[in-house]
């Protein structure tokens, strides 16, 4: 494993580090034996940056469980405080004291301020922000203080001079490269000695599977030896102001991968012919995905229960790998994960525009028109009595059938 150095702490940092966010899941919820496998073993092979949020689900309760204090000892666990729940300064107070509780821990290694732009900045520095930050520090609760970014990259830089931060974390790959940060912000908080953590290094998955055939071609060529995951990780990491990429692995394959990945690229290892390769396979994906969602699950939960990562997932399949016909994949897909014959029912139909998922998009997506345009491509006239015609005949049967159509 590489490790590089974020100059403001004095920390060296895995360039892999693990997300917790995606941890793999049971009958809904996480699977405490496999997810803590998984988490030995990266740490086993260097990882030693852990990263969680208040939000996501039981990841802080279930780390504080299974992170013996000698294996603390060899990582720094980063988690995040939830702006969206902050109404009062003992907002920030309560919230510590109950992490610090489901994380077994006296004091967090390094505490963000979770998914921020200038407004909710302002607005958390009207609630007395940094009194609450240096009275933890003081206090010994936390270590080192961040903020990941959910705005748009014309705020980056008043963001990062709002308070003397040690940390930031940034959605930032080869396809969403000038979002919510531009190469030249990443130069910015670098220049301050800020340690740079990079979430979505893969955009949730959509490079590192399956791609239009074209963009396939174009990487193949190249090297016929390198995965896509592989030629999207590598370019985060060649940027040598990025500290870390952190990676929601729920698999020992992806792992795995993701380790030999982290051990072999070093900063600006990549060629001139490399990067006009990726900056070819990001012309072709523009010119496919249709709604650029990263499906991190920030939107969730629905009150209306949409999956609205799973949607839109599935919208972008159907154009990014040209599946056609009244029957194809992408709509044996949406019948099953969006349906709710493989779970529950969440359907973009079930949208009723109550807007409580725009503020949360990192991308400031319009989920609510886009969510519009999924319903008009998947749920044809009837749809409901389809999917009740399924549940009634049973999924054997229903699978049976898709066979005979595609025949």
């Amino acid at each position: 494993m590489q490790y590089r150095l974020i100059p403001k702490t004095g920390d060296e940092i895995s360039t892999l580090g693990f997300g917790a966010m995606r941890l793999p899941l049971k009958n809904g919820k996480i699977d405490r034996n496999k997810a803590k496998e998984l988490i030995y073993y990266a740490i086993d092979n260097g990882i030693n940056f852990i990263d969680t949020a208040y939000l996501y689900g039981d990841s802080e309760s279930f780390l504080g469980e299974i992170l013996t204090p000698e294996i603390k000892s060899k990582v720094k666990i980063c988690t995040k405080l939830p702006s969206i729940n902050v109404r009062k300064y003992e907002d920030m107070e309560n919230i510590l004291a109950e992490q610090l509780k489901r994380l077994q821990l006296d004091c967090i290694d390094y505490y963000l301020i979770h998914a921020v732009d200038l407004k909710t900045i302002n607005r958390l520095l009207k609630r007395d922000l940094i009194k609450f930050i240096d009275k933890a520090k003081a206090e010994g609760k936390i270590k080192h203080v961040g903020f990941s970014y959910h705005g748009p990259k014309e705020e980056f830089e008043q963001v990062v001079d709002a308070y003397d931060w040690d940390i930031v974390m940034v959605q930032y790959n080869y396809f969403d490269d000038n979002v919510q940060i531009s190469a030249e912000g990443i130069d910015y908080a670098a220049s301050k000695g800020m340690g740079i953590l990079v979430m979505e290094p893969l955009k949730g998955g959509i490079l590192a599977g399956k791609m239009p055939k074209d963009a396939e071609d174009i990487f193949k060529k190249a090297n016929p030896d390198k995965s896509n995951a592989q030629w999207a990780m590598e370019w985060v990491l060649n940027n040598r102001n990025i500290t870390s990429v952190l990676s929601g692995m729920n698999s020992f394959e992806q792992l795995d991968d993701n380790l030999d990945i982290a051990e072999k690229t070093t900063p600006l290892s990549m060629s001139f012919e490399d990067m006009e390769t990726v900056e070819l396979v990001k012309r072709v994906m523009r010119n496919s995905l249709k709604i650029n969602c990263s499906t991190c699950g920030y939107c969730m939960p629905c009150p209306q229960g949409v999956n609205i990562p799973t949607c839109m997932r599935i919208y972008n399949e159907k154009y990014l790998f040209g599946h056609k016909g009244f029957i194809n994949p992408s709509l044996i897909d949406y019948y099953q994960y969006a349906g709710g014959i493989m779970g529950n029912e969440g359907n973009a139909g079930m949208c009723n525009a109550c807007g409580k998922c725009l503020r949360k998009c990192p991308q400031k997506l319009d989920i609510i028109e886009e969510l519009k345009k999924v319903k008009k491509e998947f749920e044809f006239p009837g749809f409901k009595y389809i999917l009740l015609f399924i549940r009634k005949i049973g999924f054997p049967v229903y699978r049976q059938f898709i066979k005979i159509l595609n025949r």
